[in-house]
């Protein structure tokens, strides 16, 4: 299968570390003029020098992906430049730096905080790209979910996996909505992988044994990378899922 992304333009949000960054690195390998944004920006600017001996490129601008007006004019930005924004990857979310706590301890501004990056965030890019998309009849739109969308949140925070669950809702119904433009809304939900810091920190907090347990609970009996959630998202984005709209798929080494 020989997937490649020359003349496309994609957005990839969240496109600093772990699996943004692994992300626009798959598409511009494969020759695509990628736009990333992030807050993170020392990090954001590393992500679009990795990219500066691949067929395609990447380029870079700080976005708050929780102020509308910011996100519309980041998605006009990339569309002027090339002409048209082919693929979304909403990959921006998180947990904000929370911790589990009992709910009765949660602030509305922490269970609102969490739902504004990972879903508000989604439906505005969306909303964004949508009438570029409409207007080429074609377009494709990855969101990065969760396993935590699927089950429980291993961290415990309730906002994370609400969140995660409520954008894959969100991914269902505008897979409905954009099909008859031959647009494509389609979800990934990854397994757990060490793939920033807030990950990293995770899985210190496990031990030996904790660590131990959840790597035997995988069938495939080892933690992924973000090169398999790229992966992912590079089929989902590609013409061979031409047909395949409103899935969810999981990309967690088998449970």
């Amino acid at each position: 299968m020989n997937i490649e992304f020359s003349g496309k333009t994609v957005i990839v949000t969240g496109a600093a570390h772990g699996f943004g960054r692994a992300i626009a690195l798959a598409f511009a390998q494969r020759g695509a003029q990628v736009w990333g944004c992030d807050l993170l920006l020392d990090e954001l600017h590393e992500t679009a020098q990795l990219a500066a001996s691949t067929p395609g490129s990447i380029q870079v601008r700080g976005v708050d992906v929780t102020d509308d007006a910011a996100v519309h004019a980041f998605v006009t930005e990339a569309a002027h430049a090339a002409g048209r924004v082919d693929v979304l990857v909403n990959n921006a979310g998180g947990v904000l730096g929370q911790v589990g706590r009992p709910l009765e301890e949660v602030s509305a501004a922490d269970w609102n905080g969490i739902f504004a990056v990972n879903v508000t965030a989604a439906f505005t890019f969306a909303q964004a790209v949508a009438p570029g998309m409409k207007a080429a009849r074609r377009g494709r739109i990855v969101n990065i979910s969760s396993g935590a969308g699927l089950g429980v949140s291993l961290t415990g925070i309730q906002a994370y996996a609400s969140a995660k669950a409520a954008q894959i809702g969100l991914s269902r119904q505008l897979a409905h909505e954009l099909g008859p433009w031959n647009i494509t809304v389609n979800n990934i939900a990854p397994g757990f992988v060490r793939s920033n810091p807030t990950t990293e920190k995770q899985w210190q907090s496990y031990g030996e044994d904790g660590q131990r347990a959840l790597v035997e609970r995988i069938a495939l009996q080892r933690l992924g990378s973000p090169a398999d959630i790229a992966h992912a998202v590079l089929f989902f984005a590609s013409d061979y899922a031409g047909w395949v709209t409103g899935q969810v798929l999981s990309v967690d080494g088998g449970k």
